[in-house]
């Protein structure tokens, strides 16, 4: 599992933790059943106070993202999956919020940067081959 934290973020650790993992979810780079590093193993992987971790995993599990299995640890929830596609949509939402705020700075209208998409996305579609 690959987290990155900042201090210098703006953002509470645990809170970078949660939205870290819930992205992680999102992409499908961590699956559902799939089991979470312990909270001190991500603790000393972070270097980060173990309550830190056990406040983000708390958070992740009252989303219904992960669920702790009695003296078995913490694993992603199979629950996880209508959260994937709202997190998927959150991330794009995000950064179609950039696009737009940028677009606007350089005096770009809407309307190019949705023909912009479609050229790009013709682009990328994958060639079928017979």
């Amino acid at each position: 599992m690959d987290i990155h934290i900042s201090p210098h973020d703006g953002l509470p650790i645990y809170l970078q933790i949660v939205n870290q993992v819930k992205y992680l979810v999102a992409s499908g780079r961590l699956e559902p059943g799939e089991e979470m590093p312990a909270i001190r193993v991500l603790a000393e992987r972070l270097m980060v106070n173990p309550n830190t971790v056990a406040r983000a995993y708390r958070e992740l599990e009252i989303a219904g993202v992960v669920e702790k299995r009695r003296t078995a640890g913490t694993f992603v929830s199979a629950a996880g999956s209508p959260l994937a596609r709202r997190e998927r949509l959150k991330i794009l939402t995000e950064r179609v919020d950039a696009l737009l705020a940028e677009a606007r700075q350089l005096g770009v209208c809407t309307d190019d940067i949705v023909e912009l998409i479609h050229r790009r996305d013709d682009k990328l579609e994958p060639v079928e081959e017979d």
